[in-house]
Parts: C-alpha cells; sequence; structure tokens
C-alpha cells in the first residue's frame, strides 16, 4: 500500500511540472517589439529653456509618437558632462561658442549647427519684497540686500549679466551684494524664494507670479545667440534631426514665441534694419 502511495504521488507531482512548463511564456527574440524599440532620444538643454522646451517635448512626443528625455543645466556644465561622456543625443546651447568648441573637440556635428532663438535678459523683483527696482542703478539702493544672477563662468546668462553690469560701471560696486546661480533657472529660484530681492535673468523664464521685471537694453550685452547640434556619440541621430526640425517648424516656432524668444528669421530681420542707415 505505502508502495503504490508513493508511485501515485509520483505521477502527480510529475504531471504537474509538465503543466507548469507548459505555461511558460517564450523568451524574446531579437525580432520582437521590445528588443526593437528605440530607446528615449536625450536633449541635454541650456536652463533658460526649461518652459519652452517643457512644452516642446509635450508637442514633439505627440506628433511623433516618440518619447524625449530633456537634461536642463548651464550650458557650461552641460558641455563639461558631455566631454566626459555623457550619453546625450543633442544640446541646445545657450550660446553659439559652446557648440563651436564641441565641434573643434570632435563631439558635435559640424553639419547639424543651427541657430535656433535669440534670448534676451530682464532685470527682476521679488514681488513681495516691496522694493521698487525699474533700473538697474536702482540695485545699488541698501533695500537691496542680495542680487541674484548665473554663475558667469559656466552660464551664459550670467556671462551677458555680468557684461549688463560691467557696461554700466556696476560690477564693482555690487560685489558684495551678488548670488550666483549654478544655472539660470536656479537664478530664479532664488528670487522666487526671496533669496534674492532683485536680479537678472532671461526673459523666457520672467512670467512667474513672484516677480516683476523691466527688459534690459540689448546693446548692453553681446546677443544671446543659442545654437543646437547633434552630438557624434548620439544613438539617435535620425530622430535628433527629427527633434530638431520639430523646433523650427511653425509649432516650434510658436512655442518659441510663446516664452519671447526672437526666432532665427525675425534676426536676420533685425540685422537687416540696424545695418540700412536712416535717411
Amino acid at each position: 500500500m505505502t508502495a503504490w502511495i508513493k508511485k501515485l504521488m509520483t505521477t502527480m507531482i510529475t504531471l504537474l511540472l509538465a503543466g507548469c512548463a507548459a505555461q511558460v511564456m517564450p523568451l524574446q527574440t531579437p525580432n520582437s517589439d521590445t528588443a526593437t524599440s528605440a530607446p528615449d532620444l536625450t536633449v541635454a538643454a541650456a536652463a533658460d529653456l526649461q518652459f519652452a522646451f517643457a512644452d516642446m517635448e509635450i508637442a514633439f512626443e505627440q506628433q511623433a509618437g516618440k518619447k524625449v528625455t530633456m537634461v536642463y543645466g548651464s550650458t557650461g556644465q552641460l558641455v563639461q558632462q558631455i566631454e566626459n561622456g555623457a550619453p546625450y543625443d543633442l544640446l541646445a546651447a545657450a550660446n553659439i561658442s559652446y557648440i563651436d568648441q564641441l565641434v573643434e573637440e570632435g563631439l558635435a556635428r559640424k553639419d547639424s549647427i543651427a541657430i535656433y532663438a535669440r534670448g534676451h535678459l530682464v532685470l527682476a523683483v521679488n514681488r513681495a519684497s516691496g522694493i521698487q527696482v525699474k533700473t538697474l542703478n536702482d540695485l545699488l539702493s541698501t533695500e537691496v540686500q542680495y542680487v541674484a544672477i548665473a554663475n558667469p563662468d559656466h552660464a551664459p546668462y550670467g556671462m551677458a549679466a555680468k557684461q549688463v553690469l560691467q557696461s554700466t560701471g556696476l560690477w564693482d560696486a555690487l560685489q558684495s551684494k551678488l548670488v550666483l546661480g549654478e544655472n539660470i533657472r536656479q537664478t530664479l529660484q532664488y528670487l522666487q524664494a526671496g533669496d534674492a530681492q532683485a536680479g537678472i535673468i532671461a526673459l523666457s523664464l520672467a512670467d512667474v507670479p513672484e516677480i516683476s521685471w523691466t527688459l534690459i537694453d540689448d546693446d548692453l550685452y553681446q546677443p544671446l545667440d543659442q545654437a543646437l547640434a547633434i552630438l557624434t556619440s548620439s544613438q539617435q541621430p535620425e530622430l535628433a534631426a527629427e527633434f530638431v526640425q520639430f523646433i523650427n517648424s511653425e509649432n516650434g516656432r510658436q512655442i518659441m514665441r510663446k516664452y519671447k524668444f526672437l526666432l532665427p528669421d525675425e534676426m536676420d530681420m533685425l540685422q537687416t534694419t540696424e545695418e540700412t542707415p536712416a535717411p
């Protein structure tokens, strides 16, 4: 009787294991959808683009059906990351000089360079502070304890802010008040939080409830001609080129205008106007 029971149990276990094995899913083959699906496009973008490219990302994904991953930071720091092997496909810089640098180093494709916008600076003040700051000279007021700008060592908008303060003779006088953001987005956050009463930030980031702003004369700083390029290490160069085309499409241009960027053809018209002598 005992031997018979053992035999019966052995047979049942064998049948049970066979049934489980029959339900095991086969391994994915190289021809499966998962294996062939393209990885995300990774875009390194200057911090002044954070609001505009958030909209750009959504619009592009809806149109192209492709996923985009955005990484924001100061252009100088993003370039350092690229030099150290960061796996980005595209760099949208806040200054064309950084793109030229990457091309010289063999890290960006020269044939993909395109200027996509020109940025502007504004003089911003924290609304809750109750301080009136309408001119650059107002930054000298004793009511203004801290003035926020992006770090001019690696942030193009910080470099431009330094040029503004040098052009107006305020750079040395304001040294004790300066608070440096790692990028222009962090500089805005200092103002929003009240860590600085006033500052110089990108126009593209200025329409937030916590601050009021005044446009700074473009003649006080070198033009912020913003350029992009596809990186030579990109694993998705075709998708990167598609994203570039979208930025320069009518949909993309509407987004850039929404955040008050000057577009390439508008820059050309401005240049023509400036070169035409008055009658």
